[in-house]
């Protein structure tokens, strides 16, 4: 009895513990993210990131590495990155400003945006450079938010879209 007790949960195991094909998985598409959307933590209530700081490429941006974002910082640059295998050909991406969830009114706080950028050939990132104006001190905040948007040579990532900068006018 011990040995078909023995046996069967031996015959059991082997059965139960068969190998299993894995199939492997490759994304062959190409979209753009915001780079600063995928390494800073979205604002609380929100799907995408504050950046209150002039934001750090490949890094969070912290009062270590990366100064206040104010009316005085002049121009940012957002960081754009493709997803996917670099193109031989230049690839134009385009964004546009969350007019809903903005505060910030190009002309006064930030210079009118052209809606367009590109990603230079064989490469994996471009920059879209936001100018920030000076309108004198003032108290509070004026927010910018930034969304990429399809077009007819790529996507835009689904969750790193969108991004938000928070300049103080103090």
């Amino acid at each position: 009895m011990k040995k078909v007790f023995f046996v069967s949960i031996l015959i059991s195991i082997l059965g139960l513990s068969a190998c299993i094909k894995n199939e492997e998985v490759l994304f062959m598409g190409s979209t753009v993210e915001f780079d600063a959307s995928t390494y800073n933590a979205n604002a609380a209530g929100l799907t995408y990131p504050f950046m209150t700081r002039v934001p750090v490429y490949g890094a969070v941006s912290s009062t270590a590495n990366s100064p206040a974002l104010t009316r005085l910082s002049g121009d940012v640059k957002l960081r754009v990155n493709l997803v996917g295998a670099q193109r031989s050909a230049e690839t134009k991406i385009t964004y546009q400003v969350v007019a809903a969830e903005s505060t910030a009114l190009a002309g006064t706080h930030y210079t009118a945006l052209s809606g367009t950028g590109t990603i230079p050939a064989n490469s994996s990132f471009g920059f879209i450079t936001v100018s920030v104006l000076n309108p004198g001190a003032t108290t509070g905040t004026k927010d910018l938010v930034l969304q990429l948007t399809d077009n007819e040579s790529i996507t835009a990532s689904v969750n790193y879209a969108k991004v938000g900068l928070r300049i103080a006018q103090n």
